[in-house]
């Protein structure tokens, strides 16, 4: 099997890592490009002793796999480029954000399997969440293949399409509205005199026991804040303060304007 490599950031990097750590694939049959930054390909040329190239006849001779990660502001110039060279049985894999299957379809005139990933940042320790959505070329061994790259930077899911859009708004944004509030509780450690470093040990130990309660079988978000918010405690005094400034509200209407740019954007490249 050979995996071919469009973009060569920090997702394709992810990506690379972590299936040549899980051995989804050897370093010998991983390839990469990018646009023209020789250093960064041999950056990972050197770290995980891959093959790089400039050359698209090499990049795509014998290939298997194709995984665009480029910026999606450069889609169309990128498919336009390698379209003459993308043969009907290699599965391609988009990670760009609101670049629809059609569009693909539409630009590539290839009739191929094409799979399209949504992926977030925290692929890049080993900790993603990636939705998968396919056109109807998609097999089941390609759909295992698919699957096996993103489970090895995390987990993955199989979604509709039309779903992808959610996704995003969700937990392809998910990690910075996190540490938007990791902000917040920082800058106000710091106001009730706080020493910063202690602090933000404290928080993020925090963020890790709550999240390692939530995956105990049974607990719940609201049972488990409920079991924590004794009445007249302190912890109340600080919930109604959230519920005073519509905290969740803004927070649903944080996800719901995300995924509502998604479909925006998704619908500018469509027109």
């Amino acid at each position: 099997m050979k995996i071919s490599f469009i973009g060569a950031g920090s997702m394709a990097e992810a990506i690379i890592s972590g299936i040549i750590e899980k051995g989804v694939a050897a370093p010998q049959q991983v390839m990469a490009t990018n646009r023209s930054d020789e250093e960064k390909l041999a950056r990972l040329q050197s770290n995980y002793d891959i093959q790089v190239t400039y050359d698209n006849k090499a990049l795509f001779d014998g290939t298997d796999i194709v995984v665009l990660a480029v910026k999606p502001k450069d889609a169309e110039e990128v498919l336009q480029k390698i379209k003459h060279y993308l043969q009907p049985q290699t599965l391609f894999i988009s990670v760009l954000a609101g670049i629809s299957i059609t569009y693909l379809e539409s630009i590539l005139k290839v009739q191929c399997p094409i799979v399209r990933a949504m992926p977030n940042t925290s692929a890049t320790i080993g900790k993603g969440a990636t939705a998968l959505a396919f056109n109807e070329r998609v097999t089941a061994t390609d759909q295992k293949l698919a699957l096996s790259l993103f489970h090895a930077v995390g987990i993955a899911e199989v979604v509709a399409e039309e779903q992808l859009d959610a996704i995003t708004g969700l937990s392809g944004s998910g990690p910075a509205y996190i540490y938007y509030i990791v902000e917040a509780m920082e800058q106000s450690a710091a106001e009730i005199g706080l020493e910063k470093e202690m602090a933000k040990n404290f928080i993020l130990q925090t963020l890790s026991g709550a999240t390692e309660m939530l995956q105990k079988p049974g607990n719940t978000a609201q049972n488990l804040r409920q079991a924590v918010t004794s009445p007249g405690g302190t912890t109340e005094a600080g919930i109604n303060i959230l519920q005073q400034h519509q905290v969740k509200e803004a927070f649903i209407s944080c996800i719901k304007e995300a995924m509502l740019k998604s479909k925006k954007l998704g619908a500018a490249f469509d027109r």
